[in-house]
């Protein structure tokens, strides 16, 4: 039954045995899907292992099935603070201080929140010593207890499997397009939730397993100007990007290139290669031969080629459309530049004296 698995894993939770509880929470899920608590809680217990990815997406999961639980915008808050997303994690915290105006805790936060949008923004000299670091390890957890987490966490952690869906993204200058190939997805069985460094897809088939795709972003997205899209074959999603930079990947790697949009003028000197042999000015070269072709002196059916080439390039378009349509329609025997002339009629051919017209048969 789920409310054993979920007895388990408080119990786990409780005795500092976080992977564990998360294992237990899962399969407490599996059973029980539409249960608002057991994602709110397995939300707790990764953000105790610092899978805050993962904890926001349980929070969001939670929320969307509770949307008046304040205890799942306050795991969603945390986790959004943990990961350096100050936005959504405020954001978080207001919507539960509003459901639970007696809890102090999400006042806190809040201005803990304040502080580091401050100091992002360049208001602050250096963080807040009150603000809460990133990493945080819990000094109540002694050596023995941290020996048994290792080697319960060796006998649950899941081996990787392939996913149950492939994905690929690409980019534009001022968007991100992740597409996941999932064929014949009804729309409500897929939820997608964005935060300013993160992206969450979760797609909950009844009776299959569901799949959840879950990055922390190279760059910062704007929620707002994110969408999606799902289509018969694939889910779309379009991501916003906060700055026009170049992402190396789509999932956030430390050390990671940034590269900046730069604007290419159009009279870049062209590239020159290290050689023992005397340089040569390209584009002087170019300019001769232009020159050469400009002057070169035809005769004959090549004078005349070039001579309707030099009409053509020069002309307007009404002329241009009436070179097209009589040399076509008359197989290449009349070429007239007069558009009122020939555009309101069929042009006849008109052979040579001696030839006759003749059309293929096909």
């Amino acid at each position: 039954m789920a409310s054993d698995l979920a007895t388990k894993a408080k119990e786990a939770f409780i005795d500092d045995h976080f992977e564990l509880a998360v294992d237990f929470y899962s399969q407490a899920i599996l059973i029980d899907p539409k249960n608002p608590e057991l994602f709110s809680d397995r939300a707790q217990a990764n953000i105790k292992l610092e899978n805050f990815t993962e904890a926001v997406a349980d929070a969001n999961k939670a929320i969307e099935l509770e949307p008046s639980n304040p205890k799942a915008y306050f795991r969603k808050g945390t986790a959004c603070f943990r990961l350096e997303e100050y936005q959504t994690a405020k954001a978080a915290f207001e919507a539960g201080s509003t459901l639970a105006p007696e809890d102090t805790r999400f006042t806190d936060w809040i201005k803990k929140c304040d502080k580091c949008i401050a100091e992002e923004f360049g208001e602050l000299p250096t963080r807040s010593s009150d603000a809460t670091p990133t990493n945080v390890v819990d000094s109540s957890l002694t050596t023995k207890d941290a020996k048994q987490v290792k080697n319960i966490s060796s006998e649950v952690t899941p081996t990787p499997s392939k996913p149950k869906y492939r994905h690929e993204f690409y980019q534009k200058p001022d968007e991100v397009v992740v597409t996941i190939f999932a064929k014949g997805i009804p729309s409500n069985n897929v939820s997608v939730n964005y935060g300013e460094q993160i992206l969450s897809v979760t797609i909950d088939v009844p009776g299959e397993d569901p799949y959840i795709f879950q990055p922390r972003l190279f760059g910062k997205i704007v929620p707002t100007k994110c969408r999606y899209d799902v289509l018969s074959t694939k889910v779309e999603i379009r991501l916003a990007k906060a700055e026009s930079i170049h992402w190396t990947s789509l999932e956030f790697v430390n050390n990671s290139l940034i590269v900046q949009r730069s604007n290419v003028s159009t009279s870049a000197q062209r590239p020159s290669y290290p050689s023992s042999r005397p340089t040569k000015d390209w584009d002087k070269l170019e300019a001769q031969v232009k020159k050469e072709e400009k002057d070169e002196k035809l005769d004959g059916d090549a004078a005349l080629n070039k001579f309707f080439r030099d009409i053509y390039k020069d002309a307007d378009d009404d002329t241009r459309r009436a070179m097209r349509k009589s040399f076509v329609e008359s197989s290449g025997t009349v070429l007239s530049t007069n558009w009122k002339e020939v555009g309101s009629k069929v042009v006849e051919g008109t052979p040579p004296d001696g030839m006759e017209m003749r059309k293929w048969e096909y």
